[in-house]
């Protein structure tokens, strides 16, 4: 499939923008160390849900040197409304303790760095380094994956891949607003299942929306409705 010119990805961008200008992260925080927790929960679960959690979590976690004396099993109880709370409780304690034994307790604005954390990978790196510290970054989620590669954004299964493509073709001081209007688009217009092609602001562009469509004229001429 080809990719969008650099002229039509600006467009997107532009598009996107109206449509979503106050697109930002949904996971509540109120620093570097919370995003990073936070957005470990947030894996097959959603932002509604961690942000419940989150808000009684960091009351009786006010740092890494609390989770880091507690046990997994004990964390577990407290964040068993997650998916996958099990794996995600041993993942904080030991990302709580190595941050205190390499980095003083402080989450390091350095993807290299934060993808050595257990539990942690590119995309929530990307997150933190996005919305924390304000560095451009590019965090690909399921979202982003399937929108971008709709639209002609980019043309790869890999979530890596799919990065470097946008990358590519979307200035870098956009990246990370690019990452939240492609969420939004994703949520409220290019679901999954049914995606709503009718109301969509970028359909002129969008290649998924072109093929459909040169489709369905086919079968309508094929049956001569």
């Amino acid at each position: 499939m080809a990719l969008l010119s650099k002229r039509d990805t600006a467009q997107v961008m532009e598009k996107l923008e109206s449509r979503y200008p106050d697109a930002k992260c949904a996971l509540n925080f109120s620093n570097p160390f919370e995003l990073l927790i936070a957005t470990m929960l947030s894996a097959q679960c959603t932002d509604v849900r961690v942000n419940m959690v989150t808000e009684r979590l960091f009351q009786k976690y006010r740092g890494p040197a609390d989770f880091a004396a507690a046990t997994p099993e004990q964390v577990q109880e407290d964040i068993r409304e997650v998916g996958l709370f099990r794996s995600k409780a041993q993942n904080i304690v030991a990302t709580c303790r190595l941050l205190l034994e390499r980095y003083d307790g402080e989450v390091p604005a350095d993807r290299e760095k934060l993808v050595e954390l257990p539990g942690v990978g590119r995309k929530t790196a990307n997150v933190v380094l996005s919305n924390a510290f304000g560095i451009p970054a590019l965090a690909v989620d399921t979202h982003v994956l399937r929108v971008s590669n709709r639209i002609g954004l980019a043309n790869s299964d890999s979530p890596d891949e799919t990065e470097r493509q946008i990358c590519r073709r979307v200035p870098k001081s956009q990246w990370s607003q690019a990452h939240h209007w492609l969420i939004h688009h994703g949520r409220q217009i290019c679901s999954a299942r049914k995606p709503k092609c009718e109301a969509c602001p970028i359909q002129e562009h969008c290649r998924y929306f072109h093929k459909t469509f040169a489709k369905s004229m086919k079968t309508k001429e094929s049956t001569g409705g």
